[in-house]
């Protein structure tokens, strides 16, 4: 393991200022312990286990440490640090057996979370969902009998205008909950059909957040003027639509959980 870790010692450093550098990147710090965390919690099953090598963790390992090499080689950092997470899990599956991985496997694989996206993918993806929220959100204003004309990403009211930027497109939303949802889901013990409809439902919960907080600060804006887009109440939206998604999330696996329990009685 010490082998393994000095040979992406060069990965390290880029990757926490990348941590430092953005808000939206912050919880890369957290996403180690998390994953600890994780694996710490199946630590009775893994002593069940006896430990065997592994011809297919050899060959993940191989593969991942070839990518590491061309991705670093052609300064690609993106490929660099999904190589990391590879190569970590072909490692462990090489020398602690299939059996062990599987039960490990989660806790590694949920180290990708700590990786951030390119800002190139990141547009590629965000462009439709920003489009797609403008519109929607246009609609419910409308709703609400507010004047108000789209054209792009943009809203016009009678006394003001607002912009949804690339920031309120709900990709960094989408890619929250989908980490808090892949945490709740690893404590539903049984059931991939359940662990997968969580999983899946943190999309449109963070989408429907996104489209909330857009329309209500259309409303406000056409009221109040466009200040309200860029001030306080900007940031404390985005608060309170994330404590939104969190609620809904947990009230699902709540959901899940007691029905499981239903089952079993």
């Amino acid at each position: 393991m010490a082998t393994w870790g000095l040979v992406f010692s060069p990965v390290y450093p880029e990757l926490v200022r990348d941590w430092l550098s953005h808000s939206d990147n912050s919880h890369g710090f957290i996403v180690p312990v998390m994953a600890g965390y994780f694996a710490w919690q199946r630590k009775e099953q893994l002593q069940t286990l006896a430990m065997k090598n592994s011809w297919w963790g050899a060959v993940v390992l191989f593969f991942a440490l070839a990518a590491y090499v061309f991705s670093y080689a052609g300064g690609l950092a993106f490929p660099a640090r999904i190589a990391l997470v590879f190569s970590l899990l072909g490692l462990l599956w090489c020398s602690q057996g299939a059996e062990r991985i599987k039960i490990l496997a989660f806790p590694i694989v949920f180290l990708l979370f700590m990786i951030p996206f390119p800002d190139s993918l990141l547009s590629l993806i965000s462009l439709p969902l920003q489009l797609m929220a403008t519109k929607i959100s246009a609609a419910l204003i409308s709703v609400c009998s507010i004047p108000v004309y789209r054209e792009g990403n943009m809203l016009f009211f009678l006394g003001t205008q607002l912009e949804v930027a690339e920031a309120c497109s709900g990709i960094r939303s989408i890619m929250a909950l989908t980490m808090i949802a892949c945490a709740f889901a690893s404590m539903v013990e049984r059931g991939w059909l359940k662990k997968s409809t969580l999983i899946i439902a943190a999309i449109p919960i963070a989408m429907l957040a996104n489209i909330m907080r857009i329309s209500g600060t259309g409303i406000l804006a056409h009221f109040f003027g466009d200040r309200v887009a860029r001030g306080f109440l900007h940031e404390v939206s985005g608060i309170l639509i994330f404590i939104f998604g969190f609620t809904a999330l947990l009230g699902l696996f709540t959901l899940i959980n007691r029905k499981k329990c239903a089952d079993a009685d």
